[in-house]
């Protein structure tokens, strides 16, 4: 049995990384793709993890493969093919901040099909994750789907984080329209203050929480950048705030932040409903001490906190 079973994209991200003698830009090759950073925190505090995805048969899959591999998740629902290219992200940083250009006209991750994706993996698993990049094309989409039935009809935890990019989207409005119709499937979900009008049409942070909530999720969590982060349950809402920290990539911290809550989520045994709202806010405390860390270093994977070093903070 896994502990978390993610579903969706992989990729490069190429952050920026200065400029070389002869006056070029230079890009550092980092591991990255929400889902898959998401494992890779997880597994580093020690769950058992598994990723459904694929990659093409270059240079840049068989880099991904290794990482993964490095990292202690299975692999063995990783799909590598010859006809499409490993999916690739060019990032910029501004003050931390980040602006992304993608190679994704297809990029392998669009490319899996519901009978590559194996079922047996996400039968098996106490939390079955996913974002929405998956939904902005076929055949990802009905493979995402199909994934979500098998894992909810075997009682996983549906975890999501829409984890919104633009320019991936044929229009705001499509990207509105499928990122909301998996809501539905969730039983616990993180979304970031930049997200809240996209899935509810409510800009306020409790307004939208409760907006999901009332959709029948146990559990909704929004994200605040520097501010911390909301928790909201049927009991009600509390705001924990996160520690000050120098910013130098915020790449992956959104990633580390939910791979913190959730690995705190499989430790307590209970699901998400069974937990009262300060275990819930005590959770956040641990998951927003984890991304401050992150956002200290370069890159997703590689800025990645270890458990002892989150505890230590705490």
């Amino acid at each position: 049995m896994y502990d978390i079973v993610a579903l969706g994209e992989v990729l490069i991200d190429f952050t920026y990384y200065g400029i070389s003698e002869n006056s070029n830009a230079l890009f550092e090759q980092n591991p990255g793709g929400a889902p898959a950073n998401v494992l890779a925190l997880a597994a580093g505090f020690g769950l058992k993890t598994a990723f459904i995805g694929k990659i093409g048969t270059d240079m840049h899959g068989d880099f991904l493969r290794k990482v993964l591999d490095d990292k202690g998740i299975d692999t063995s629902g990783l799909v590598a093919v010859d006809n499409v290219f490993t999916t690739l992200a060019f990032v910029k940083l501004h003050d931390g901040e980040r602006s992304f250009s993608f190679a994704r006209k297809p990029g392998a991750d669009i490319m899996l099909t519901a009978d590559e994706v194996n079922l047996e993996i996400v039968r098996n698993t106490k939390i079955f994750h996913f974002g929405s990049l998956s939904l902005t094309d076929e055949p990802s989409k009905t493979a995402l789907l199909a994934a979500i039935d098998a894992a909810k009809k075997a009682g996983a935890i549906i975890s999501y984080d829409p984890n919104y990019r633009a320019p991936l989207w044929s229009s705001e409005a499509e990207a509105i329209k499928q990122m909301r119709s998996v809501v539905k499937f969730a039983d616990i979900i993180k979304i970031s203050d930049e997200e809240t009008e996209l899935l509810t049409g409510e800009a306020d942070p409790e307004k939208a929480a409760r907006a999901l909530l009332a959709q029948g999720l146990q559990c909704a969590i929004v994200t605040l950048g520097e501010d911390g982060a909301l928790v909201a349950n049927r009991e009600g809402f509390l705001h924990k705030k996160s520690r000050a920290c120098d910013v130098v990539d915020t790449t992956g911290a959104g990633d580390t932040f939910w791979g913190s809550f959730l690995y705190r989520l499989i430790q307590s045994g209970k699901l998400p409903a069974e937990h009262s709202l300060s275990e819930l806010a005590d959770y956040i405390k641990f998951a927003n001490a984890a991304a401050g860390m992150c956002v200290g270093k370069r890159g997703a994977m590689p800025s990645m906190p270890s458990l002892a070093e989150v505890n230590a903070t705490l």
